[in-house]
């Protein structure tokens, strides 16, 4: 199997780590034998448990590298969890063997002979340290990897514990010979405190503590254009792998691929602002319908249209409590003035029982066939394009849009125009300009129907 790229790179921080842990531990068991200093010789177990959990982790990072399969549909990243969680009880069980040595160094036992090797040892490894911590956690945080965030915890630990190891030396050259026990128990202190905190931070991956609040998911996705509101946001995992769950709140009438423009959308805007994240799952909800006025002007058309007329300056007005309904209906132009008038008087009567909430209707008959765009849509016509204008031009200022045109179609409009872009830019980026475009428009002006945009090069 051929691990990515950051998985590969953690691997080999972690043998460089490994390399250096059991050259540290090595040195730090063998002066403690020596000189029968518990202090060292517990700092040396600690050492050897690093070099044993970087062993863990090139095996867990290894197994985490894996792609999703049957059986772990999500992937394999909680196992590189795991084993910092096994990495800190590992830490735990350090500490509690170590102190029982120290009790009964306290209790009365041989206080250790020291030479000056033993220092230099102890600088030495003390250096070394300080070198792995450092290395580490940088990688860590350049890798987002939870793994090396929790190793140089431990390595850096280490640093704490053998400079308490190197004042309990001095302290025992001096004559106090307890120093050594007293330092031992420093040493568990530190060691329990480095494996509290790296199993909290593992546990709260394992039992789904959000990495990130519903309140920073929200504020990113409602800056995606059509995101009427986010009815909930949660996210689990670690924070380098985290997976996102979204329910958001559309408008009803949008098509399936309107909404999947939205989605992906939304998960280039997590990923633009969070970084890594191993999945965004997206649940559209239609918004609660909103209880508005009926739709004149379409509901005459499609009473007319089944009596094969054609109307146009549609108007609903109140006028002392009573409301009243006025409209211009075309007939055929051959027909005679009695043939019309039953024509439009069956209109009327469909109308009155579709609309009767509507007190008094007002047609005013003319023939059919002027050949133009009635007055109502001529001017809706004219404010999608005006609005469209607008909206374009203070979203896409660098760009150039002409020919701007809005057509009425059944129940809505239809929008065609020009843009002139960069003729350098790549036909993938012009591409996605239009689509950006495109949504733009259908999410801020519902009764869109249809949009087509044609991209060109700026004129020489």
């Amino acid at each position: 199997m051929i691990t990515s790229g950051r998985h590969a790179q953690v691997q080999s921080v972690l043998r460089i780590t490994l390399i250096l842990n059991v050259v540290v531990a090595l040195g730090k068991i063998v002066t403690g034998i020596v000189t029968g200093a518990i202090a060292i010789s517990a700092d040396g177990v600690h050492s050897l448990i690093d070099a044993a959990s970087n062993v863990l982790a090139l095996v867990a990072n290894r197994v985490a590298a894996q792609p999703p399969d049957a059986d772990h549909p999500y992937g394999h990243r909680r196992f590189e969890t795991v084993a910092a969680l096994v990495l800190g009880l590992l830490l735990l069980l350090t500490a509690w063997e170590i102190v029982g040595g120290a009790l009964d160094r306290l209790m009365g036992g041989e206080a250790p002979t020291l030479t000056p090797a033993a220092f230099i040892v102890m600088i030495g490894t003390l250096a070394v340290n300080l070198f792995v911590s450092r290395y580490e956690r940088r990688k860590g945080e350049a890798l987002a990897s939870e793994l090396l965030l929790a190793d140089a915890a431990n390595t850096g630990a280490d640093v704490w514990v053998t400079t308490s190891v190197l004042v309990s030396m001095g302290l025992v050259a001096a004559g106090v010979g307890w120093a050594d026990a007293a330092a031992a128990l420093v040493v568990v202190v530190l060691i329990g405190r480095a494996g509290i905190e790296v199993i909290r931070r593992a546990g709260g991956v394992l039992v789904d503590t959000a990495p990130y609040t519903p309140e920073r998911l929200i504020e990113i996705v409602q800056r995606v254009p059509s995101v009427g509101g986010v009815l909930r946001a949660r996210s689990r995992g670690s924070a380098d792998a985290a997976i996102i769950d979204l329910d958001l709140e559309v408008a009803p009438a949008m098509t399936a691929d309107h909404t999947a423009a939205i989605a992906e959308a939304v998960r280039g805007a997590l990923k633009d602002a969070l970084g890594s994240l191993s999945e965004v799952a997206v649940r559209f909800v239609p918004a609660a319908p909103v209880q508005a006025a009926p739709n004149y002007p379409l509901i005459v058309r499609a009473q007319a249209d089944a009596l094969g007329l054609a109307t146009h300056e549609v108007q609903v007005t109140d006028l002392e409590g009573a409301r009243a309904l006025a409209l211009h209906v075309e007939v055929p132009a051959a027909q005679t003035l009695s043939e019309a008038h039953a024509q439009v008087s069956t209109l009327e009567a469909n109308l009155r029982a579709a609309l009767p909430e509507i007190d008094s209707i007002v047609t005013h008959i003319e023939p059919a066939g002027a050949g133009e765009i009635n007055g109502a849509l001529a001017a809706g016509c004219a404010r999608i394009e005006a609005s469209a204008r607008a909206l374009l031009d203070e979203r896409y200022p660098s760009m150039v849009w002409h020919d701007v045109h809005a057509v009425p179609l059944d129940g809505g409009y239809g929008l065609t125009l020009h843009v002139a872009m960069p003729g350098s830019l790549t036909l993938e980026r012009a591409h996605a300009v239009a689509e950006g475009a495109e949504l733009l428009l259908r999410s801020e002006l519902p009764r869109l129907a249809r949009v087509t945009i044609h991209t060109e090069p700026p004129e020489e």
